[in-house]
């Protein structure tokens, strides 16, 4: 089991940890870790873990490992491996991390903006974007940003809260997401608040206020499908 110290505070940048585990592909396995491993439409951490000799490993990105409660760090390649035992001082690329916290926070945003069942997404270091099960419908690409603009900088607080799966159960209109479902299993489901506007379950990582996302714009939207309109985002900087 690797403690995702992620899940409580998206704001930690670096942590000490144990080495348990190096699996067949040269993964290693932390007993806790601040990288998030790809999953959700959020790409994994990249970052570096150090040892006690003053070596450094490179981290490449970050995966789910076997089991839903065990991340894996994924070295670039060419890197010299710990031992299992070793402690390591894991740091994340905070730059990058960021920029996807805002942009993941952003996409919360436009979910609202555009009430309707989301069929995917992605979120990349700049970028984001979401399709939507939507019928003919004509978006406006200046409304849709002007609408997400107004709601940045109105600096939203976004917080996050735990449900329990029978509780989610209990109100399956919190879950947008038409392909991709909650992670369950662990008896507790994250919900993420961004005030007055939007409450769903995630388990990414996310800014505190909506004025950390800045300026966004819509890049462009796009038709994919009889009923699936995808909508894509940039930072306007």
């Amino acid at each position: 089991m690797t403690e995702d110290l992620f899940r409580e505070d998206s704001y930690l940048k670096e942590c000490t940890a144990k080495v348990v585990d190096i699996n067949d592909l040269g993964g290693i396995v932390l007993d806790r870790t601040i990288f998030y491993p790809t999953g959700g439409g959020q790409p994994g951490d990249k970052g570096t873990l150090s040892l006690s000799d003053g070596s450094a490993i490179t981290i490449a990105t970050t995966v789910k490992g076997n089991t839903p409660d065990e991340i894996v760090h994924v070295p670039a390649e060419g890197q010299n491996l710990p031992t299992v035992g070793d402690t390591v001082t894991a740091e994340i690329d905070w730059v990058s991390r960021h920029r996807l916290m805002r942009m993941h926070s952003c996409l919360h945003l436009l979910s609202a903006v555009l009430p309707y069942p989301v069929t995917g997404g992605q979120v990349s270091d700049g970028k984001g974007r979401l399709d939507f099960d939507l019928p003919e419908a004509t978006l406006d690409k200046e409304e849709i940003t002007q609408k997400l603009n107004d709601l940045i900088s109105q600096n939203l607080e976004v917080s996050f809260s735990w449900i329990s799966d029978e509780e989610l159960d209990q109100k399956p209109e919190l879950v947008k997401t038409m392909s991709v479902q909650p992670p369950r299993g662990s008896g507790r489901i994250r919900l993420i608040r961004v005030d007055g506007t939007d409450l769903q379950p995630c388990g990414g990582t996310h800014v505190k206020n909506t004025s950390e996302i800045g300026s966004v714009r819509v890049r462009k939207i796009e038709k994919k499908g009889r009923q699936n309109r995808r909508v894509s985002l940039i930072f306007d900087e």
